[in-house]
């Protein structure tokens, strides 16, 4: 159950070498969290995440968990609820994929779409069950401003957001009145330590995922005759500019500890809808009205 001051007792991360999910952890461990269960696919990271967590007096223990196995999500997420309450889950696993390569293989741009919103609806809707059976708890999802306004420098992502972002109001409306709370986090361009800062927002809050093998000719490269070769260099020049310097130093860039901080906010308000910065809010209204003609034209 979560304490005085909101935070709660224990947490579940989808998602386990997040940065923005560690970060939301060590901070919610300061305040009080005791168990930790982190989830992915295994590796050396999620390893070294679990012992950085551990070291800070939570008790923490790997899942093993993978997006893109919807199968096995009934059984390896019901295990987790199945030891105890689970107080919070933070649904942070996704891909930013590669927009000029994607829109070349289309079986890359369905393993994002798969990623980010195929296995997160199975994960969530699992987690949201259970969540329900036990009464109470908080499902907490990482969306994007991506997924505000599709943009051309990274529309397959933002695509994938936007589903992700509707299908989370829709499961919160659902669940409104069972005694638990779901809320959407919508941060802007991601400054991360091991990741270039790219319009998603969960860039920093990925899940490794190889890229398919896609046959680079045949079959692929007719289904995208109509992306001629100039304009993909195009789509990658966008997406080069988007993450640029430039974006570094604006103020509509964010941090993990501080997209974090805004998390732990939320909970503690019970917001349902968390932008970070706040600011975002103003923004993304403004840019969803202007006419279509006039948005094209806009260096983002």
């Amino acid at each position: 159950m979560k304490d005085a001051f909101g935070a709660p007792q224990s947490l579940l991360v989808l998602g386990g070498t997040s940065e923005i999910a560690l970060a939301t952890a060590r901070r919610l461990i300061a305040l009080r969290t005791r168990t930790v269960r982190l989830a992915g696919r295994p590796s050396p990271a999620l390893d070294a995440a679990a012992a950085d967590l551990r070291a800070r007096g939570a008790d923490v223990r790997t899942v093993g968990f993978d997006a893109l196995d919807a199968a096995s999500h009934e059984a390896v997420l019901g295990a987790v609820f199945a030891e105890d309450d689970i107080d919070m889950v933070l649904l942070a696993f996704g891909i930013a994929g590669d927009q000029g390569r994607d829109e070349e293989e289309p079986l890359a741009a369905v393993r994002v779409a798969q990623t980010n919103y195929t296995g997160a609806v199975s994960a969530g809707l699992v987690c949201a069950g259970a969540l329900q059976a036990q009464g109470h708890g908080s499902l907490v999802v990482l969306s994007s401003v991506a997924g505000e306004r599709a943009r051309r420098a990274d529309f397959i992502y933002g695509s994938s957001k936007a589903g992700l972002d509707a299908f989370t109001q829709g499961l919160g409306d659902a669940l409104h009145g069972t005694g638990v709370h779901v809320m959407v986090v919508r941060p802007g361009v991601v400054r991360s330590a091991t990741a270039q800062a790219t319009a998603t927002g969960t860039a920093s809050g990925t899940v490794p995922v190889a890229p398919p093998a896609v046959p680079r000719g045949g079959a692929v490269r007719g289904a995208t005759a109509l992306l001629a070769p100039e304009r993909i260099v195009a789509a990658r020049s966008a997406s080069a500019r988007f993450a640029s310097a430039p974006l570094e130093a604006s103020p509509l860039t964010t941090t993990p500890e501080a997209v974090a901080e805004a998390i732990v906010t939320g909970l503690r308000r019970r917001s349902e809808t968390v932008w970070v910065p706040g600011s975002l809010r103003a923004v993304m209204s403004a840019l969803r009205h202007v006419p279509r003609p006039l948005f094209r034209r806009l260096p983002i």
